[in-house]
């Protein structure tokens, strides 16, 4: 099988190393890659948004299977692109990747799927959405409507902060995400990231893992695109996965399915949960970065064959085989992120560390110049680790980062406290 996966970051490096596991995969391209892939696969510059050349590429390398990792790809339409060209494709459609692509999108589906999720109100106007704000006070959740890169949410536990979020959304800190804005209740509880597979009829829940979005210890700070994850998450029991799976997932894929739009791809659930209550955050339409890091080093090979199976519409009697283990991932991001940050710093200490099962270093934001790994991002670096409890995996990723070398860089200190405290 030769293998196509869109995509450069973190994510797209563990993808390529849990289908590396597999020997199913005779070829594998990652487009554009970056300087961790092109060491165990090839990569290519492609305009990985532009469906018509990623079916081009496909035809020319004898591509049978496209992984896509990011989620504009699929805004863009690339796996409709794909599935008239006849090429196998592990992604939903253009129609059902609003789920991610628009906020208000996903509340009216949840609406009609009765899922439980926080009460919102959408506007286009700024003045309107200050007066909200004014009249219901904070805490409260301020959101781009559209794809901000995983920073288009404000959570914002004072008047004043929102206030400044609606004025930032409207005055194109997101660019077109912006246009729209979907002000939230502000709920409590833990949060928890819930993935599961559908082929458009069968659901496969294939892990939970538990990501930390603020850019401080103790989650605090602004937001980012994440600085760690660990899998699974003690707060998705198998009763609240069994519960959110039942009056969430199955209820808003049944409404796509009837609306014309059938899922098929990896569903990432963002669920807060109170008193073994889940509620919807929030859904993507690909699996999170960092959380798929740890997903893909729990799950190995096996990862190839479910996405096969799910594109295939072959999840009928699948299963996933997890191994009674944990992983971490700590983000390594360039100082300053998320906001302005230097990018041509060199990272050393790399070639000294272990790269096996349970040890990874996934790439980010790298670029390979003059035989030095360079930080070309805001997230640069992925340490990831598997081992038999939480604790262990913490210590065998902490370190590993006590082993590189770069002034350049930071990350957080605490990741997994929640499940550790």
């Amino acid at each position: 099988m030769n293998i196509l996966i869109l995509g450069g970051g973190g994510r797209e490096h563990s993808l390529a190393w849990a289908v590396m596991q597999n020997p199913k995969c005779d070829k594998l391209i990652v487009a554009p890659g970056n300087a961790g892939i092109a060491r165990i696969a090839e990569c290519a510059v492609l305009d990985i948004e532009d469906g018509a050349r990623v079916v081009d590429f496909c035809n020319v390398n004898a591509i049978t299977f496209v992984i896509i990792g990011p989620e504009a790809p699929l805004a863009a339409g690339v796996s409709d692109a794909l599935e008239a060209a006849g090429i196998l494709c592990f992604g939903p459609s253009r129609a059902a990747a609003a789920l991610e692509a628009s906020k208000s999108f996903t509340k009216e589906i949840c609406g009609a799927a009765r899922a439980p999720t926080a009460a919102y109100a959408r506007f286009t106007e700024a003045q309107d959405a200050k007066t909200h704000i004014r009249n219901h006070g904070a805490p409260i959740v301020v959101k781009a409507d559209g794809l901000a890169a995983g920073k288009g949410v404000i959570v914002a536990m004072d008047e004043a902060t929102a206030l400044a979020a609606i004025d930032d959304m409207f005055g194109g800190a997101f660019g077109a995400a912006g246009a729209e804005v979907v002000i939230e209740e502000f709920m409590t509880g833990e949060e928890g990231s819930l993935f599961v597979l559908s082929d458009g009829e069968m659901l496969l829940p294939i892990g939970t893992a538990q990501d930390h979005k603020r850019v401080g210890e103790g989650d605090t700070g602004p937001n980012t695109g994440g600085m760690g994850a660990y899998s699974p998450a003690p707060v998705l029991t198998e009763a609240v996965v069994a519960r959110a799976m039942e009056e969430i997932v199955a209820p808003t894929m049944r409404v796509m399915a009837e609306r014309g739009m059938p899922y098929k791809g990896v569903l990432y659930a963002g669920l807060m949960v109170e008193d073994g209550q889940p509620r919807l955050v929030e859904y993507n339409v690909r699996f999170g970065d960092p959380e798929c890091q740890v997903l893909m080093m729990r799950l190995g090979a096996q990862a190839l064959d479910l996405m096969v199976a799910c594109a295939e519409g072959a999840l009928a009697g699948r299963q996933v085989n997890w191994a009674d283990d944990h992983a971490m991932t700590v983000v390594m991001a360039a100082n300053g992120y998320p906001g302005p940050y230097e990018k041509g710093s060199v990272i050393g200490g790399l070639d000294a560390l272990p790269e096996d099962s349970r040890h990874m270093v996934f790439h980010a934001g790298t670029r390979a110049k003059d035989g030095q790994v360079t930080a070309a991002g805001g997230r640069v670096l992925n340490i990831t680790t598997r081992a038999e409890s939480l604790l262990a995996a913490r210590d065998a990723a902490y370190e590993m980062i006590d082993n590189i070398d770069w002034p350049g860089g930071f990350n957080r200190g605490d990741i997994g406290w929640r499940a550790l405290t």
